[in-house]
């Protein structure tokens, strides 16, 4: 089938975080119809499908990622009516819809773990992952939770602890029991039947754990001050062989239905990432169509490291393999204080100019910036259990910001994370009357690659690091635009020598129509979208 032909692929996925985008009810968290009220600020924006992080029923021990129910709609967010309304807005504006979901973990309010832990003779006990202590008492091995401390629980009834890879609150699933994937496809099934156009499935990495429960292996490069959870390797609790069976699984029901994407979040070297595409049968690969491609959050942001990662990366992508990009998400510090407001600009042209499909995280298109969370009103429980060590992410969930009024446009109550100041300037309102802002750069850059088969599908050629300037070309067989893209990531001016074209954008949006050719000046963090005579 034709790349032309494949919706995620040609089209640009934005995340949103349902708590913080916009609330409709004036108790300070976002909300579904919340969200269906904004949906036009997606269709101007130009991207092609919504990703929403969990809305599930939930007791909120970590927002909505301990799921008590995978079938419905949390009160705080809304009904299923609301769902069904907001996925028929989002389709009639020509928007695909993309729900998160949580595999790897339920909620110790979910009623199946209520069942487990009633008594080790309950028909599910076996669902989730249950050990006697060592002998005196001690934990069954020495596996770490995610957000700090031993992974392991104690359960009085049962005289047993069970093994939770995040908060005690989310007791991991026994993935190697068949009757708990026939449930967890089932409920996949269940959003499918309304239409969802696919899955971005949380934590998909870390689905298998070693049947035996042997130690993890000591991390030898962990530190006093470090998260605890780092003091082993995930030897056995993460990357287990297994798991590939397991994401084919999840690609065949969804193959079951008509052009539906499997997202994994994976954390992991790209060597190990690709695999996940899954094993070609008659031409097809069989795994997720997108691995969450996380590098360009992780790596050293500068020209050599970028050209070194893009290379790697188009290098270990198996045949037919389609490529992705993310610059941030709900997990990780807000791209435009990770490298800075002007090098966020050239990030976004390098985003939306990389074969591949790219994904958005709500607020990088006005420039958001990390929020200010005072010690009291922190909220996110990786924060709380190891506090000040870098664990948080309330910075980075921060309310969308709408508008300069006090409450950024986002709700009439108090919100549940405190505004950023910086919304007075950075918000949607103020940067669409703004020709030059960041908004109007994205909204350029996103027309310009539906636009150009070049840039959305196209191949990349000449990848090569000179002065801090990063350089590739964009080219299409069926096409015959040709364009060069010249990224500045270093902190000085760069003068580079480029090829005879004329300039189609700069990411300080001047200049557009000038001829180019030969040496060429590019101010730090400045990007250029060059098209080639």
């Amino acid at each position: 089938m034709s790349n032309t032909n494949l919706w995620w692929q040609n089209g640009i996925v934005y995340q949103i975080y349902p708590r913080s985008f916009q609330d409709s009810n004036a108790d300070g968290i976002g909300d579904l119809p919340g969200i269906e009220s904004r949906l036009d600020h997606l269709v101007t924006l130009g991207v092609d499908a919504l990703w929403i992080s969990p809305f599930y029923p939930s007791p909120m021990a970590d927002f909505g990622y301990d799921v008590a129910d995978y079938t419905g709609v949390d009160p705080i967010f809304g009904t299923l009516a609301d769902f069904d309304s907001l996925f028929s807005a989002a389709h009639a504006r020509n928007l695909k819809l993309i729900l998160d979901f949580v595999p790897n973990h339920t909620s110790n309010q979910h009623p199946w773990f209520l069942e487990s832990r009633s008594s080790r003779t309950n028909p599910k006990r076996d669902w989730y992952l249950w050990h006697d202590a060592k002998e005196g008492g001690g934990y069954p091995n020495n596996w770490m939770s995610n957000f700090g401390g031993p992974g392991w629980t104690w359960d009085d009834t049962t005289q047993q602890f069970y093994y939770h890879s995040f908060l005690a609150e989310q007791p991991d699933l026994n993935w190697h029991n068949p009757e708990v994937r026939a449930a967890i496809y089932a409920a996949m099934r269940f959003w499918l039947d309304k239409g969802v156009d696919g899955f971005r499935m949380d934590v998909l990495w870390l689905l298998i754990k070693d049947e035996h429960f042997r130690d993890n292996l000591p991390n030898p490069e962990w530190h006093p001050g470090a998260s605890s959870f780092w003091s082993v390797l995930p030897t056995y609790t993460a990357d287990q062989p297994e798991t590939h069976a397991i994401v084919r699984e999840m690609r065949a029901v969804l193959d079951a239905y008509d052009q539906r994407v499997l997202i994994g979040e994976i954390y992991l070297p790209l060597p190990e990432l690709v695999r996940y595409y899954g094993v070609a049968e008659n031409g097809v690969l069989d795994g997720a169509q997108m691995p969450f491609n996380f590098r360009l959050i992780q790596t050293d942001w500068s020209a050599d490291h970028i050209a070194a990662l893009i290379h790697e990366y188009e290098g270990v992508l198996p045949p037919g393999a389609w490529p992705n990009w993310v610059l941030g998400n709900h997990d990780q510090p807000r791209l435009a204080s990770r490298i800075g407001p002007d090098q966020a600009r050239a990030a976004a042209m390098l985003l939306l100019t990389l074969r591949g499909t790219p994904t958005i995280y709500y607020g990088e298109e006005i420039g958001m910036t990390n929020g200010r969370i005072p010690p009291e009103l922190v909220q996110d429980p990786a924060e709380k259990n190891q506090p000040g060590i870098g664990m948080g992410r309330d910075p980075e969930r921060t309310p969308m910001q709408w508008d300069a009024a006090p409450d950024a446009g986002f709700t009439t109550g108090t919100p549940w994370l405190p505004i950023n100041p910086d919304h007075a300037t950075t918000n949607v309102a103020t940067e669409s009357a703004d020709p030059r802002s960041m908004l109007a750069l994205y909204r350029r850059l996103i027309e310009l690659r539906r636009a150009h088969p070049a840039l959305h599908e196209g191949e990349i050629h000449d990848l090569r690091s000179k002065r801090g300037v990063l350089s590739y070309t964009r080219t299409h067989p069926n096409s015959p635009d040709r364009f060069q893209i010249l990224l500045n990531l270093s902190h000085d001016v760069q003068t580079v020598n480029c090829d005879e074209g004329h300039i189609v954008l700069t990411t300080i949006m001047d200049g557009a129509g000038s001829p180019v050719g030969g040496p060429i000046t590019i101010e730090a963090g400045e990007g250029l979208l060059i098209a080639l005579d």
